[in-house]
């Protein structure tokens, strides 16, 4: 679907009598959105006879579709952990019980997984968004205990020879040596929160091993991504570089660049190491310097069909997140530009062209999976919600206090 840009106003007023909503409002606004929505799905999940299905979770929502797509909570299903971690940012914003129960029940489908042998580096995104989110706000020490034991799980793709962890185990063969994937960088927050809360520094020594690996063999000299780089496991030496789901090799794949982002935006939170602020910034100047005017990325920037591309909101919202972070890292003229640019970004997801409103239970539209797999495409995806709402939630912060 082709989407026309989007003209931005600024937040301000203008003049007098002429005036645009502050932006903490419209991010209030958008927040209470978000909970309608929530509830909405809520009441969809559990319209059946035998009430909720506490082990499904919503997946996608095609573009012909109204309903949620559900996929069972198992060690394959890589976005299982995403709906209870909207569930704990609701309850984060609304203090609902219910909605804490709600995330609670969906939250403990995923626990197998804490003594389950390691299928791919996705553990991050599973328990971390679900059973991270939910210690954050609980305290819950049953809690902690999981996430710990997933960190370990996870630590055992670690190759050392390599300095990096495996992403995809069942793709050895098909690529030829050590597959590491751009999406890993979201995993290393789950090894560094452990690290610090009884897992052992050698968890930490592994996530700063992954981000070395990552930033000096992983990126064109322009910052901009590759989604894979292969390593020989003997040597550890890069041997090739590719796109998986990106449009061709040398191409960049939005999605991509927005996981290198966020990810090294936490290694710098969580080394204190200004290499990483600086390459932070370096790929996140990347990234911009290619968008088009509505701040929202077609899903890939070298797509030959722009402007009738597919776009990704959820590109547009993991870059959203971890811009509330890094505008707080950097100069004030520098975090004031990024500053600007998450909030147009907000603000264009946040209309009627991204939301996806009475249409269907999601927050928004227009976000693409894998288009070269033809999976995904032009759908709400339960990604981009995520990082939705957990964007608005850093800015309404950040934004009142100044």
């Amino acid at each position: 679907m082709k989407l026309k840009n989007i003209a931005i106003t600024s937040f301000a007023c203008l003049t007098l009598g002429s005036c645009q909503p502050q932006p903490w409002d419209e991010v209030g606004t958008s927040l209470a959105y978000c909970h309608r929505q929530v509830e909405r799905t809520l009441a969809e999940l559990g319209n059946h006879e035998s009430g909720t299905d506490y082990t499904l979770m919503p997946r996608n929502i095609a573009d012909t579709a109204s309903v949620w797509h559900l996929r069972k909570a198992t060690k394959e299903e890589w976005c299982a952990g995403f709906w209870p971690g909207v569930l704990w940012y609701a309850y984060e914003h609304g203090n609902n019980s219910a909605i804490r129960q709600e995330a609670e029940r969906f939250t403990a489908s995923l626990e197998f997984l804490s003594h389950t042998p390691a299928y791919d580096h996705d553990l991050g995104f599973l328990i971390f968004c679900s059973y991270g989110n939910g210690y954050r706000l609980t305290g819950n020490p049953s809690y902690k205990q999981v996430i710990l034991d997933t960190a370990d799980t996870l630590a055992t793709l670690f190759n050392p020879t390599v300095g990096a962890l495996l992403s995809w185990p069942r793709h050895v063969k098909d690529y030829g040596g050590h597959n590491v994937i751009m999406d890993n960088m979201m995993n290393l927050e789950m090894l560094f929160w452990a690290a610090k809360n009884g897992g052992g520094k050698h968890l930490y020594d592994m996530a700063v091993s992954h981000a070395d690996k990552t930033m000096n063999h992983h990126f064109r000299s322009d910052y901009t991504s590759y989604h894979v780089a292969v390593y020989d496991t003997l040597t550890g030496e890069r041997i090739n570089a590719l796109t998986h789901q990106g449009y061709a090799d040398e191409s960049l794949w939005a999605r991509g660049q927005a996981w290198a982002i966020y990810g090294f935006t936490v290694v710098y939170r969580e080394t204190g190491d200004q290499k990483y602020l600086d390459f932070a910034q370096q790929v996140t100047d990347a990234y911009l310097a290619h968008l088009p005017e509505d701040g929202i990325p077609y899903w890939d920037f070298d797509d030959p069909r722009i402007p009738n591309a597919p776009r990704d909101a959820s590109a547009a919202c993991v870059v959203a997140s971890a811009l509330a972070e890094l505008n707080t890292y950097v100069p004030e003229e520098k975090g004031n530009q990024y500053k600007e640019q998450a909030l147009k970004m907000l603000h264009s997801l946040s209309t009627d062209a991204y939301r996806s409103g009475e249409q269907k239970p999601s927050f928004l539209l227009h976000s693409t999976g894998n288009l070269p797999a033809g999976s995904e495409i032009d759908a709400s995806i339960i990604y981009a919600d995520y990082y939705y709402i957990e964007a608005l939630l850093r800015w309404q912060k950040q934004l009142k206090n100044g």
